[in-house]
């Protein structure tokens, strides 16, 4: 059984580059594989290990600058959720582009999950699901709006787009782990807007607190590691990984004309051209060879 840990955690490195290659040694030493992202802003990611391995990289993690008090979510997985440890220097360790969203000067009110559900179905308070287009296809909360961003950068076109929609409207935001909403609450703040929410600990810690007989999330949590997604009580969800678009899909959708595995889905066939798939039947042949002689060579996702 292998312990998984996401973390996020907003502090001010004064040399993450420096950090890099310690993290990386120190990951290797104790076995633990997945993502996990530096910047100037601070850390990110989810990793996976034995429970000693998860256990010495937190308390590691901890004595990096400013990180005494990060916070993680963990789960477990039978299979290894990952193939291969990063450690990659980002200029954001959630990838806003506004260079004035600074999440340790102030953000929203945090809501615990087990107060999520009186909020979210309060007539005055609007729900906006923060995360990508393909999250929000597997699952959200009752009646929450999607925006339909292909990417958290679009987020503030969005509101800007949109902001009319929500005048005397109180705000509750919502992601995977929370770190998403760290920075949406801090802009929606910047653009004038106070009554801003986000759930603590995000759509996981919600998952895993709120009985699933009292909850109001409807389908299944994409989560980014070899899982694919999760469901209430973080047990693993029915999803798959398309590894051409890397969406999630599901069993019967491998039943469709448009799977071909490593090539195509439904959601991605007609947005490849023939020499990418072409391309993607090579790759699929390199890692069919690979497993056969029995190399792992497991993609890793890229973090939230």
């Amino acid at each position: 059984m292998y312990t998984i840990a996401a973390l996020y955690h907003f502090t001010r490195f004064a040399d993450h580059q420096a950090l890099q290659a310690p993290l990386k040694s120190a990951c290797d030493t104790n076995g633990i594989m997945g993502t996990l992202l530096l910047a100037p802003e601070g850390i990110n990611g989810t990793i996976a290990g034995s429970r000693s391995g998860i256990d010495n990289i937190v308390a590691y993690l901890k004595s990096l600058p400013g990180c005494a008090d990060l916070e993680w979510k963990e789960s477990t997985s039978r299979d290894a959720p990952f193939g291969r440890m990063r450690v990659r220097l980002k200029r954001e360790i959630v990838t806003m582009g506004q260079p004035n969203v600074d999440p340790k000067a102030h953000v929203g009110h945090y809501v615990a999950p087990q107060d999520w559900n009186e909020l979210i179905e309060r007539d005055d308070v609007a729900v906006i699901d923060t995360r990508n287009d393909y999250e929000v296809g597997i699952g959200t909360f009752k009646g929450a709006i999607d925006p339909e961003t292909t990417s958290f950068g679009e987020f503030p076109a969005w509101w800007e787009a949109n902001k009319d929609r929500f005048h005397n409207k109180k705000i509750a935001m919502f992601c995977t782990g929370g770190i998403r909403c760290e920075k949406s609450t801090n802009y929606l703040m910047s653009q004038g807007v106070d009554d801003v929410f986000h759930l603590k600990g995000g759509i996981l810690k919600y998952l895993e607190e709120v009985p699933e007989e009292q909850s109001t999330w409807e389908g299944s949590c994409f989560v980014f590691d070899g899982r694919v997604s999760v469901e209430h009580g973080l047990r693993e969800g029915p999803h798959e990984m398309c590894h051409a678009c890397r969406k999630p899909v599901l069993p019967e959708d491998k039943t469709r004309t448009e799977w071909e595995e490593g090539v195509s889905c439904h959601q991605c066939i007609s947005e490849t051209t023939e020499d990418d798939k072409t391309r993607f039947r090579e790759r699929q042949k390199q890692i069919r060879l690979a497993r056969e002689r029995g190399t792992n060579h497991m993609g890793v996702l890229s973090v939230e």
